[in-house]
């Protein structure tokens, strides 16, 4: 069952997604029960929904529909989604409504910080739309809520998922300098669905954003998360792997994309369980740090405890001698 959310507010008439608007409707598979979820009913999920919404905040939790919702709202998990709900961009994929995007809430730092405090967060996850209207591509505004949350709640360790601040000189240096623990920066599938899938990017620029980061600060983690079923070959996924690992990319997530509406991208194949932990066996082997390959993995699922372990990955290395 594909969850169809075309407008941004139920009082609004504006399209969610004007550029998908005059594609055909494409087949929707029926999801496999290896992929099926629980309607969220939590009382945990209920008061961290009441905590979002009294400080006014965006998650990608709900804006890109992700599967995972009831369960991490259930922990009091939840991946904040600054600068807006409207996208710059119009992946091929994605949920997050398109178009040209209202003015930054110079509020939302605070209000961000604010919400982790009282959600006692002892990791959180920040990320965004694309911001290609900006000179900075958002830059300042990442900057602007890591130093908030860390002055409210200095001990929770920060994970940022970024666009790709293409075309935005000196944006990457500034998030970086802000000294996030975790920057996670998503190729999201293979170079050669970047055409179809996520056509305002670009490929090997995704791949050295993320080596980039390693030069300027060699101690920070990098991560970063592919979907299948796009109709990818196993041969480019492997591929994929192995310029993450010239890009000395620490954590890899694999998941199962997942059509939003009939107007996206279809789903040209569920990739089994056993396949997914083929994936994870073989990246590891390559060298990364930390895998996590499953059908509902998604890039901030179990992301405090997979920072802990992320940690612990790195200093066991450490203790090997080399050979």
């Amino acid at each position: 069952m594909v969850t169809i959310l075309d407008t941004i507010n139920p009082d609004a008439k504006r399209v969610r997604h004007p550029e998908k608007a005059h594609r055909p409707d494409q087949e929707v598979l029926r999801k496999p029960d290896w992929i099926r979820v629980k309607a969220p009913t939590s009382k945990g999920y209920a008061e961290t929904r009441s905590i979002v919404k009294e400080h006014k905040l965006v998650t990608v939790c709900e804006e890109a529909g992700c599967p995972n919702i009831g369960e991490c709202w259930d922990k009091k998990h939840a991946t904040f989604m600054i600068m807006g709900e409207i996208c710059t961009r119009a992946c091929a994929f994605c949920n997050v409504a398109t178009g040209k995007p209202n003015a930054l809430d110079m509020a939302e730092p605070e209000n961000v910080a604010k919400a982790v405090k009282e959600m006692g967060l002892s990791h959180v996850v920040i990320t965004s739309v694309d911001r290609d209207d900006l000179a900075d591509g958002g830059a300042e505004h990442f900057e602007k809520v890591i130093w908030a949350i860390r002055a409210a709640s200095p001990t929770t360790t920060i994970e940022i998922l970024t666009p790709d601040f293409l075309k935005k000189p000196g944006a990457l240096e500034r998030v970086v300098a802000a000294k996030p623990d975790v920057f996670n920066h998503n190729m999201e599938t293979v170079a050669g669905n970047y055409l179809t899938v996520r056509p305002g990017a670009r490929y090997f620029h995704s791949i050295r954003l993320l080596q980039r980061v390693k030069e300027l600060d060699p101690t920070m983690f990098t991560k970063s998360g592919i979907m299948v079923g796009l109709g990818e070959e196993r041969n480019e996924v492997l591929q994929l792997m192995d310029d993450l690992r010239t890009a000395d990319v620490d954590f890899l997530t694999i998941g199962q994309y997942l059509q939003p509406t009939r107007k996206h991208h279809a789903v040209m194949s569920f990739v089994t369980p056993d396949e997914f932990k083929s994936y994870e066996t073989v990246a590891y082997t390559k060298g990364f740090l930390m895998v996590a390959s499953s059908p509902l993995t998604r890039s901030s699922h179990h992301a405090g405890e997979d920072f802990a372990r992320l940690k612990a990955a790195r200093e066991k290395k450490l203790l090997i001698p080399a050979e």
